[in-house]
């Protein structure tokens, strides 16, 4: 097979053989899968512009669908439904998925997503047991956070999947920095052989299908032997056929299929694993009879990829962590040996066994002050000198390495049959000093599993086909070679590099003195920085990490998610605006304001007080989980509720405060409690060692906190005011906004495009996002905007001579800022309005209306 990696459509619909498969367009093959039906819409789904040719039978349709009203095909109601699952999807092109939807007395499940000007659609059999297959997803998920090393999630990975989806074998897949790829774990019936550890050649997987794992993250085969469905027409007026790079039901090449059936593969399903954007991997799963894999199975299945890759990541990221961190104890031991020792060369030698450890190889040597050291398998002093040479030649200070010396050595056999790579760490300038790392040849170091004699038949398509054979070509491909030396192995080196250095030139108390000082501030400034970061990433991980409620629908869970953090924001906010925190009547202000309807229904009542900046965050919480249980249960949610808050100081300082609801009529004591309820019952005894009690009275809750008076500063005043009542034109006038045109001024790309979606998704079309003024300008003379949304500071400029272009022309737009509400605007700026960041898109819309 030739190595190309670019598609060539030329091919659509052409014969695939070994000669051209890897230039294969299987993107676009014209056809699909059996087990469902597809139309092809237009971009708006309104008009068929093509079906499969198993549509008509699959939707019980009595005509050709093509250039008809999807409305008439399917139902208006199921039109909606599936237009709205589309933009809640928003541009991703990933599909949205529609369980349970009735056509023609049929029940399926339906993907749905837009791409290259088409919204395709995707008809499956309805799942069974939709419960059951979201119970088994948050099972392997679970079972796979409680483990905490890599090595562990990839291999149990494989053996929740199988018992979870019902496989007969399940692999993790890995691919290497030279594109071949590795079986990692495998989990399998007894009856077959194993695959572990067999290695496979790049080509076995082509570039264009590495780079369609990379956008579509799964696929599914049910059966090897499918005949494909034609999408018709197969091309359009203008002779292209439709892109199905995300549709689930795509076709697959033959050329993998006649692999897979080669292997005695009836079924199959891959789940892409990505990490920083690159395909690390696949998780793959062979059925040895076809196998049909519902929509929520499907679904389960890329959750659950989706997850292993985060977690995979995190964990090879902490792994690598603590790697460099013992890497960096060692490297300060052999430093304070060294700099203690008269003799540097017997320093290094006795610390080769932990040098050795630093990075993966199989021999390790020193050449300094023209004495050769050696452990493992590594060569002699005779014959290491030809490489003794190759590394004298290298430019000064340089790291060298390679994965097939033989080709730059090619007379020293004695050298490349004991070490076919080498990696080379110059330790000094004149006269040259080296340390050298030693791999063996790729193929020496395998572990064999399975019966290496069986064979399988192979197929018209040739032998190559099979996975002996594609271990035999692999085999080959690495004669000679080792595994490749990594970036880690790379940045490891360069560190004990500049580490030897400097013990070579450690020549003066000075700067041992000065070295042990910049160590003690950076170890300060580092745990400091850990400290705080800890404690941040500590309060998020609870909020996150808090248990479902039975019945809790995701969308309340992220309602309640999205409050709690932006409760945390808006008390982070004050604490920076005042380091000594807020006032208590201001924070229940803030938290009561979007709840008040009349304006006697909340009343407040007691002295100034200032709480700081601990009990400000803690107290943001509690009354923001207050607030929202009222609004959902209690006195909030109904006209006749009242709600009076009273605080007032003891005796001994400490600040007393009173959460009385009344008028409430049905009031319920929960069964059980959640995590709000938690929250409001124990942060404030753990975090300030106060007091916190809650009670469910007849006519509504009653709930009493006691502030411990450290935490808290009695001003001159008094406090008691009545929440401002919401005014019935305060609630966004959404359909005045509808069609208007928006420029956004962002430098945080996610910010913009999170934003962006969220407009149109509310009837705005984002004209355009400027990273920075000059950009802004441009746009504004360009599109001319209706409205517009101006983050403040953009790195090193502010958005200012775009506001004031805006003004000129009379064009209403709004500020926003991370940098709370306390800004410095210039005065002609003083009534537009300003939205604080974290915002939601309600606040953005409510400041439009504003503006």
């Amino acid at each position: 097979m030739t190595r190309n990696s670019v598609s060539d459509a030329s091919l659509a619909g052409q014969p695939i053989d070994l000669t051209n498969c890897d230039r294969e367009p299987i993107h676009i093959p014209g056809s699909i899968q059996p087990h469902g039906c597809l139309l092809a819409c237009d971009a708006a789904a309104r008009v068929v512009l093509r079906h499969s040719a198993n549509a008509m039978r699959m939707l019980g349709l009595t005509d050709d669908p093509n250039g008809k009203p999807l409305a008439e095909i399917i139902g208006a109601d199921h039109v909606h439904t599936l237009v709205n699952a589309l933009a809640v999807a928003g541009h991703e092109p990933r599909p949205a998925l529609v369980f349970g939807l009735e056509v023609n007395g049929q029940s399926f499940d339906v993907t749905g997503h837009r791409y290259d000007g088409h919204a395709i659609l995707e008809f499956e059999p309805a799942s069974e047991n939709l419960g059951a297959v979201m119970s088994m997803a948050r099972t392997v998920v679970g079972r796979l956070r409680a483990l905490d090393s890599a090595e562990a999630v990839i291999q149990q990975a494989a053996y929740l999947i199988q018992a979870k989806l019902g496989y007969d074998r399940v692999m993790i897949y890995e691919l290497g920095p030279d594109g071949a790829g590795k079986v990692v774990s495998e989990a399998k019936l007894d009856v077959h052989e194993s695959f572990r550890g067999q290695y496979f050649p790049a080509s076995d997987i082509p570039q264009q299908a590495r780079a369609l794992y990379l956008r579509n993250p799964i696929r599914v085969i049910s059966d090897a032997s499918f005949e494909p469905v034609p999408v018709l027409p197969v091309q359009d007026e203008r002779g292209a056929a439709l892109d199905m790079s995300y549709a689930h039901l795509r076709s697959v090449s033959p050329v993998h299929c006649e692999y897979l059936r080669n292997m005695g593969v009836s079924a199959s399903m891959s789940v892409s694993i990505i990490i920083n954007g690159q395909l690390w991997g696949l998780i793959a799963c062979h059925h040895y009879a076809p196998k049909v894999l519902s929509m929520a199975d499907r679904a389960a299945a890329e959750m659950v990829g989706e997850f292993f890759s985060m977690h995979l990541d995190s964990l090879r990221r902490k792994h690598a962590r603590k790697a460099e961190d013992l890497a960096r104890r060692a490297l300060d031991d052999l430093m304070v040996d060294a700099s203690r020792s008269e003799d540097v060369n017997t320093a290094l030698e006795n610390r080769l066994p932990q040098l050795a450890d630093l990075i993966s190889a199989e021999g390790i040597a020193l050449w300094f002050n023209g004495k050769w050291s050696k452990q493992g398998h590594a060569p002699s002093h005779e014959a290491a000198e030809p490489l003794l040479r190759l590394a004298e030649a290298a430019p000064d200070g340089q790291i060298f390495q390679t994965d097939q010396l033989s080709t730059l050595l090619p007379e020293a056999t004695d050298l490349t049959r004991i070490a076919a790579g080498v990696l080379i760490i110059p330790l000094s300038q004149r006269p040259r000093d080296f340390l050298f790392y030693f791999r063996q040849e790729a193929e020496q170091t395998l572990d064999w599993a399975g019966d290496p004699n069986k064979t399988y038949e192979t197929g018209p398509l040739g032998d190559r086909l099979t996975p002996r054979k594609s271990f035999a070509i692999w085999k080959e491909t690495v004669r000679g070679k080792s595994h490749p030396w990594s970036e880690a192995d790379h940045r490891f080196a360069e560190a004990l590099r500049i580490s030897v250095v400097e013990v070579l030139l450690f020549n003066s108390e000075l700067l041992a003195d000065e070295r042990a000082r910049a160590a003690v501030r950076q170890r300060v400034l580092n745990q400091e920085l850990n400290h705080r970061v800890k404690n941040i990433l500590a309060v998020i991980r609870t909020l996150v990490s808090q248990k479902h409620h039975d019945g809790e629908t995701l969308h309340s869970y992220t309602s309640a998610l999205r409050g709690r953090i932006q409760a945390l924001a808006n008390a982070h906010d004050q604490v920076i605006r005042d380091e000594n925190g807020g006032l208590l009547r201001d924070l229940l202000q803030a938290e009561l304001g979007p709840y008040s309807a009349k304006g006697d229904d909340i009343r407040l009542q007691g002295p100034a007080i200032s709480l700081d900046s601990r009990a400000f965050s803690v107290m943001a919480l509690i009354l923001h989980e207050m607030a929202t249980n009222a609004a959902k249960y209690g006195a909030l949610s109904q006209r006749s509720g009242q709600l009076a808050i009273t605080w007032s100081l003891l005796p001994g300082g400490d600040c007393t405060i009173r959460w009385q609801e009344s008028h409430v009529t049905g009031v319920r004591i929960p069964d059980t409690t959640g995590f709000g309820s938690d929250l409001i019952k124990r942060s404030l005894p753990f975090d300030l060692g106060g007091e916190s009690e809650l009670a469910f009275q007849p006519d509504g809750v009653v709930a009493q906190f006691r502030l411990p008076a450290r935490f808290l500063r009695a001003l001159d005043g008094d406090a008691s005011a009545a929440i401002p009542a919401l005014k019935s034109d305060d609630a966004p006038r959404l359909s005045s906004l509808e069609g208007r045109r928006v420029l956004l001024v962002e430098d945080q790309i996610l910010i913009a495009m999170s934003l962006e979606a969220e407009l149109q998704d509310h009837g705005l079309e984002v004209v355009g996002v400027a990273p920075n003024v000059a950009t802004a300008l441009q746009m504004i003379q360009d599109h001319a905007p209706d409205l517009a949304v101006l983050d403040l500071n953009l790195r090193n400029e502010t958005s200012i001579p775009a506001a004031q272009m805006l003004m000129a022309r009379g064009t209403r737009f709004i500020f926003a800022t991370g940098y709370g509400r306390d800004i410095d605007l210039p005065d002609e700026f003083a009534d537009v309005p300003v939205v604080q960041k974290p915002y939601l898109v309600q606040d953005i819309l409510k400041a439009f209306r504003d503006a």
